[in-house]
């Protein structure tokens, strides 16, 4: 598979990359696929049907949703399935980012019985998650709707599956945070104290964030390095304003405290992004969306919101001669 990346940059906002489905996805999901696989049945076999399943036996089962919300994972549970057994077959009934009601068919699978038996678990854990990040981020998504506010994800992500996590933010309607440390600079509270020990202000980090950037990386590179730095207060963001941040981070404030930030930045520099954070939730994220900040980033979809139950459903066996 051609090695490019598994992201666009597509944000017209200072951002960085955007997870989207490509080459480079499907690989990394084929590897994930072999560890899940080497994980459930423990590089041996699935003994149960391995027992009472004849080896020539075939089936086809529908992948169903039994509640309704946005699915997510169908791309990358075609690749599971291949990676399980190179023979099955599975057809996608929608696309990543639809919405169903319970009881809608999102995917056909099929094949050899003992193969399908094997990498049901799999399957439906991945896109039972998947679907669940994307259904818990459209509803933050839809809280907002009518305001200019966007939401975002953060790197609160299981081990491993930052890529599966952010890709399904993007079909829930949502748009991606930095995918790493590696790939924006935001000075957060605790840089901000460390800093503040060799007596290094907030303004001033930022500005040697910038030096730094100018002289490490190729203008190329250095270009779509955002610069991001965290506060908690109206003094502290009036102080960093002049700095030149490309987005100041408004952590934990309140709704009166986020709304004069707001008339601070268009006062005296309407070019930097507002971006609120802590505590958003679908019954939070409307009313700090109505204070006027550019976006919202909540780590609550990637952590706490429940999978969407998806199931298989037996439609057919055959039992070869």
């Amino acid at each position: 598979m051609p090695s490019q990346p598994a992201f666009n940059a597509v944000s017209s906002q200072p951002d960085g990359s955007q997870i989207v489905w490509n080459d480079a996805l499907a690989a990394h999901v084929a590897g994930l696929a072999r560890d899940w696989f080497a994980e459930d049945l423990g590089h041996e076999c699935d003994w149960t049907s391995v027992a009472l399943v004849a080896a020539s036996a075939t089936c086809e089962l529908d992948v169903v949703a039994r509640q309704s919300g946005v699915v997510a994972g169908v791309q990358a549970a075609e690749v599971v399935a291949l990676v399980a057994d190179p023979k099955m077959h599975w057809q996608s009934r929608v696309q990543d980012g639809t919405a169903v009601e319970a009881g809608h068919t999102i995917a056909t699978l099929g094949g050899a019985t003992r193969s399908v038996l094997a990498a049901e678990r799999v399957l439906l854990n991945m896109i039972g998650r998947m679907s669940g990040v994307a259904t818990a981020t459209r509803l933050l998504v839809d809280a907002v709707a009518g305001t200019p506010c966007r939401v975002y994800d953060t790197r609160k992500t299981v081990p491993g599956w930052r890529l599966l996590d952010k890709f399904a933010t993007r079909a829930g309607g949502g748009w991606n945070h930095r995918l790493g440390l590696f790939d924006a600079v935001l000075i957060k509270d605790n840089h901000v104290a460390a800093l503040a020990a060799e007596g290094i202000g907030p303004a001033e980090a930022v500005h040697r964030a910038r030096a730094f950037i100018r002289n490490a990386f190729p203008p190329q590179r250095a270009a779509v390095m955002v610069v991001q730095i965290e506060v908690d207060s109206i003094q502290q963001c009036e102080a960093i304003l002049s700095a030149g941040p490309d987005v100041l981070l408004l952590d934990n404030m309140t709704l009166e405290d986020l709304a004069h930030c707001v008339c601070l930045r268009n006062q005296r520099s309407p070019g930097i992004v507002l971006e609120a954070s802590g505590g958003i939730r679908p019954e939070t994220i409307r009313a700090v969306a109505d204070t006027g900040v550019d976006r919202v980033s909540s780590g609550w979809p990637t952590h706490n919101a429940p999978w969407l139950d998806v199931a298989l459903d037996w439609l057919g066996y055959e039992q070869k001669a």
